[in-house]
């Protein structure tokens, strides 16, 4: 069969050239002289009030915190989300009706990071940015990349990856697309929140290793790479504070190490006292409960609000720590273009930000097992059965803050009609419900099986979902503020799995989801296993693609998938959380691949895994090293006969260190697309950071390194021994 490849491009310099792929922003004819921006800041907060300042540093309403009207200072005007701007709401709470407030709905961040792809990430962020202007936000309130700690985290799907590399990589450009049209990105959820059981009570604790190796350098590329203008606290305690009132974390590590000079902003509710806020870098408190609970909408009731006016005219605070967050709020106002010169106009509604979404489906849709079966053909199939609610189901409305309204959704069920065409009969058969307390019923799996068993082609389309409709925070699932209940899947899917397969062996199974599920009741019988995420408006065309081979699969796992919940370092090496409410960050640096790794447990399918319809063949790899700097070199052939996508993967080994390291880490990576028999050399080059770990304070051993390159994290194809002296 011929197989089309559709692959975008994939280097971040190309991302500047794509035209007709995403829309550039039209800047300013004309631009005002440069004027000194500290000095213009110095100049206004001389003729501000201390209650004109103290407004500034808490909302206004639900997604806005206040400005100051005399002076010509806006309000700053945020909204969600990470793969969408949010539908409008009033001041409050309250749904706009009848108004333009539909968006582009991106794949999620599980799936903008299964591309593996660091320049659709900047894609990503200018379809976000360019949206959020034409709508007159100020903030969006992404991108979110807490680390994937746990398979149980009912938010692992707005996040991206289990690991510090490649989530740095994704969020750079991401962030730097968002800023182009004049829209600050806020870095979230600044730390370690990794969990949504109790998200406002829970104590992380861990070393300052695990803390600089694995949950801080996505954060520090975000600030000295991607620029970011604002960084939003997290909901939890580390070390017993509150990220909002950590000093720490906010004023040591963010502002005086990373060299932040943006805003902190809170997470809604995330500022719990005033005394422990003003002092510390928290620069605006949002969303807290008790002025919508208890004073009616009373914005001047805040924790950093009316009352820190009292407390700095009686000597409890300085003045001089209300302008410190006063000139970080101007400074984002500033460098957004909100206070002075034109800001760059944004687009809404437009067939290349939908091409976008579609180019970040293609590549992050995933194939994980194809014993022959895929890709399918059109030829001679008159019956395909589709199984499973999620064939049909929309996830764009529902899942928490990152709720979207869609221009549209095509459903997989929908993108195998516009595939197929008129031709072919589908014949639907949803197999469960979705629904509190929901099954499969027996005349439902009936239904199932009889529709497989006379199909020419059989497909189940099944998972997870983001819960019960406006229910979404009851005994959901993939959800913000509520976690997963187990890695089983939901509503009796494994029983009308296993009658589906048993009926014929050849349906393709596929699952939607935030990440991984217990395969374990029907993985063994399958013969063609695919990963959709919640592939974005344009996932369903996408998917219907890659099954019939007008793509080629090019997605790799940005997370392990363990075999069971019992496998998953969260259950082994710590506690999640206990029955105090304290995470004990036991397991250390060994989260993801590298405990499966360093551990040997045997994962169902390990980071970085990715099947495509052709064959890479790796060769000749070479390392040399000149003064500091490490260059990798290696031949990539694809020995099949159709186009396709490798994503490159350079693993560090240290043979001996004074601390016990994993067995390997993700230092590199690189997407190549090559033609069938085509050959192109990787090159990559590692700086010392890829030979470091820290002990108080970074180090680098003298010593024997393995460099290591493959296809995933349990598919090393080469390897190189290398001495740093």
């Amino acid at each position: 069969m011929l197989i089309f490849f559709r692959f975008s491009l994939l280097f971040g310099f190309l991302a500047l050239l794509l035209g007709s792929a995403c829309d550039t922003p039209s800047s300013p004819e004309t631009e005002e002289p440069t004027v000194d921006l500290a000095a213009k800041i110095d100049s206004l907060l001389a003729k501000m009030t201390l209650a004109e300042k103290v407004q500034m540093i808490h909302a206004s309403s639900s997604f806005t915190s206040g400005g100051v009207e005399r002076l010509g200072i806006p309000e700053l005007i945020m909204s969600d989300g990470p793969h969408g701007v949010r539908h409008e709401h009033g001041r409050d709470w309250t749904k706009d009706e009848n108004v333009r407030d539909s968006s582009t709905y991106l794949p999620v961040g599980t799936a903008l990071a299964a591309t593996w792809n660091p320049a659709l990430g900047y894609r990503f962020g200018q379809v976000l940015g360019s949206e959020a202007r034409y709508r007159g936000k100020d903030v969006i309130l992404g991108p979110g990349f807490n680390i994937i700690r746990s398979p149980l985290n009912g938010r692992n799907f707005e996040y991206l990856t289990e690991d510090p590399y490649l989530n740095s990589r994704m969020v750079v450009g991401y962030i730097q697309g968002v800023q182009e049209y004049d829209v600050a990105a806020c870095a979230k959820h600044y730390i370690a929140n990794t969990l949504e059981y109790e998200r406002e009570q829970v104590d992380v604790r861990m070393d300052d290793r695990t803390l600089r190796e694995i949950y801080l350098p996505a954060f520090e590329a975000a600030v000295k790479e991607g620029e970011a203008l604002t960084i939003m606290a997290a909901y939890n305690k580390f070390r017993g504070t509150y990220c909002a009132h950590s000093a720490y974390l906010l004023d040591t590590i963010l502002k005086k190490e990373l060299g932040f000079s943006g805003a902190v902003i809170s997470d809604w509710n995330a500022v719990k006292s005033t005394m422990e806020s003003v002092p510390v870098g928290i620069d605006i408190e949002m969303g807290t409960d008790l002025t919508m609970f208890e004073t009616g909408f009373d914005y001047g009731a805040f924790h950093m609000g009316d009352t820190v006016v009292t407390l700095v005219e009686n000597g409890t605070f300085t003045e001089a720590m209300i302008d410190q967050k006063v000139r970080r709020i101007l400074r984002v106002l500033f460098e957004i273009g909100k206070m002075d010169g034109e800001r760059v106009e944004g687009q809404y509604n437009v067939a290349a930000h939908q091409q976008t979404a579609r180019d970040i489906a293609d590549e992050a849709i995933v194939l994980l097992k194809n014993d022959g079966l895929l890709p399918l053909s059109t030829d001679g199939v008159q019956r395909v059965a589709v199984v499973g609610a999620n064939a049909n189901h929309q996830h764009a409305g529902a899942g928490g803050s990152s709720q979207v309204k869609a221009f549209y959704e095509v459903t997989p069920l929908a993108g195998l009609q516009n595939l197929l065409g008129d031709g072919v009969e589908i014949d639907y058969s949803p197999g469960y419900e979705i629904g509190r307390q929901k099954t499969a019923t027996p005349a439902m799996i009936r239904a199932a099986v009889k529709s497989v068993s006379n199909a020419d082609v059989a497909i189940y389309v099944g998972g997870w979902f983001h819960g019960y409709s406006d229910e979404w925070n009851d005994n959901a699932y993939d959800a913000e503020s509520v976690d997963k209940p187990s890695m089983h899947l939901p509503f009796g899917q494994d029983q009308l799995i296993q009658a589906v397969l048993a009926a014929n062996p050849n349906t393709i199974i596929v699952m939607m989801g935030g990440g991984p599920i217990d395969m374990t009741a029907w993985e063994p019988q399958t013969k063609a296993l695919v990963q959709a995420w919640y592939p974005g408006m344009e996932g369903g065309n996408a998917l219907a693609d890659i099954l019939f081979g007008k793509v080629n699969p090019s997605g790799k796992l940005p997370m392990t998938f363990p075999v069971r919940l019992a496998d998953a370092p969260t259950q082994v090496l710590a506690q999640y959380p206990d029955e105090n409410l304290i995470i004990d960050h036991t397991e250390g640096v060994f989260v993801g691949y590298r405990y499966y790794d360093t551990y040997e447990v045997a994962p169902a399918f390990a980071f970085g895994h990715g099947l495509s319809y052709t064959d890479f063949a790796y060769d000749n790899l070479s390392v040399s090293k000149e003064k500091d700097v490490v260059t990798v070199r290696l031949q990539v052939t694809n020995t099949g006969e159709v186009a396709g996508a490798e994503v490159v993967q350079c693993y560090v080994r240290d043979a001996e260190a004074k601390v016990k390291r994993p067995v390997q880490e993700l230092k590199a990576f690189e997407k190549i697309a090559l033609a069938a028999g085509a050959t192109a050399e990787v090159t990559i080059e590692l700086g010392p950071d890829a030979f470091s770990y820290y002990d108080q304070g970074w180090m680098l051993e003298p010593g024997q390194f393995t460099i290591a390159v493959g296809s995933s994290s349990r598919d090393i194809r080469l390897t190189e021994e290398l001495t740093w002296e």
